[in-house]
């Protein structure tokens, strides 16, 4: 175990972002059992009133996110930048847990726009995900002279571009899986956009044929697929129907 750590993480310089990775999983967890604790009114946890003033946890995370980024741009070992990938990542769950109040520029926790928040952590940890293991839509080392690496540049120009056009549609879960295979942000851009996407908006006008195939599709969709996974995030988060 050790050895496999020396050479897969550290080695690779994967370490800070692996801890990074845990301590934003692990905050956004425990700052959730805090949150819902508060609000049953269970146990000694209070409100964290000062002055008056109620301090949102996006406040110490934006605080931690500014002192370790700090930290790990000023780094040079891989011990401290160990220590700033885990005050970031803590920093940026806490942050992260209240996007929907920096959004909406209101206390929406427990609204339905609060969900924006959940899915916005579930959305980042994807994509940390795929930074740890080393995703790549193409394996680098099979690269062979100019002609290898303009056909990589093309793949690379072209993926980007689908998964571009996949979040325009308003599929951000399938553009994160895009980056790592391509067949799925290819499929992403050339399906249907939600109705509620940015293309949709540009690309859709108000009463036409494919704004009413995209309603028709995005209720198939979600009567199948999101609201099972929207459920799955209620029960993380602690929202209540």
């Amino acid at each position: 175990m050790a050895n496999w750590w020396q050479t897969e993480i550290v080695d690779t310089g994967k370490q800070p972002l692996l801890l990074c990775s845990l301590a934003f999983v692990v905050t956004f967890a425990v700052t959730r059992i805090i949150v819902r604790s508060i609000r049953a009114g269970k146990g000694s946890l209070k409100d964290n009133v000062v002055g008056g003033v109620h301090i949102h946890h996006v406040v110490p995370g934006i605080v931690l996110m500014t002192v370790f980024g700090l930290l790990a741009l000023a780094a040079e070992s891989t011990g401290w930048r160990s220590v700033a990938g885990v005050g970031f990542g803590a920093g940026l769950a806490l942050v992260l847990d209240e996007f929907a109040l920096i959004l909406h520029l209101q206390d929406v926790y427990w609204s339905n726009e609060g969900r924006t928040s959940v899915d916005a952590v579930f959305l980042t940890a994807g994509v940390l995900f795929l930074a740890v293991v080393g995703a790549s839509p193409v394996n680098l080392d099979e690269t062979e002279g100019d002609g290898g690496r303009i056909t990589l540049f093309v793949v690379l120009l072209v993926n980007l571009a689908a998964v571009t056009i996949t979040f325009a549609k308003g599929k951000l879960g399938t553009g994160v899986i895009g980056f790592l295979v391509p067949v799925v942000a290819w499929t992403g851009a050339i399906r249907l956009a939600r109705p509620t996407s940015p293309w949709a908006h540009w690309r859709y006008p108000e009463g036409s044929r494919k704004a009413e195939r995209a309603a028709r599709r995005d209720e198939r969709f979600d009567a199948r697929w999101r609201s099972r996974l929207r459920r799955a995030q209620d029960r993380i988060a602690g929202f209540t129907s």
